[in-house]
């Protein structure tokens, strides 16, 4: 999948989310080497700590059908604005493939990142170090 359909992906999904505090409606989709892709949303608590960003939506999704390894990531919001992934989800995206590239919007169209480049020192167990 090129990375504008990755990032088009994403941006449709973006409108299944569920955000009535922030209004902000985030989509991500990961992308695997066999190809198959998981999307998944924002969900927003009334408790904030309990919601979920899309990415680790997606994520966990993902690792539900059996899925290792992601290799790309895209993030987007419903309305267009370029949005990156939180620092909690660059972590848990960290845990399951360091090597990921992160697709989300650019001033001239679609930008592919390295996730090492927005998270260059991940929390590590001494066993992954």
């Amino acid at each position: 999948m090129s990375p504008a359909d990755l990032l088009a992906a994403a941006g449709r999904v973006a409108r299944n989310a569920h955000a009535p505090y922030s209004g902000i409606r985030v989509g991500a989709v990961l992308e695997y080497p066999d190809g198959r892709t998981f999307a998944g949303v924002n969900l927003e608590s009334a408790s904030y700590g309990l919601s979920i960003c899309a990415e680790r939506s997606a994520l966990a999704r993902a690792v539900t059908d059996g899925a290792e390894g992601p290799v790309r990531v895209a993030v987007a919001r419903a309305d267009g604005v370029p949005i990156l992934p939180c620092g909690a989800c660059r972590q848990l995206l960290s845990e399951a493939a360091r090597s990921m590239v992160v697709v989300h919007a650019g001033p001239d169209g679609p930008r592919e990142r390295p996730l090492g480049e927005l998270l260059p020192d991940p929390f590590l167990l001494e066993d992954d170090a």
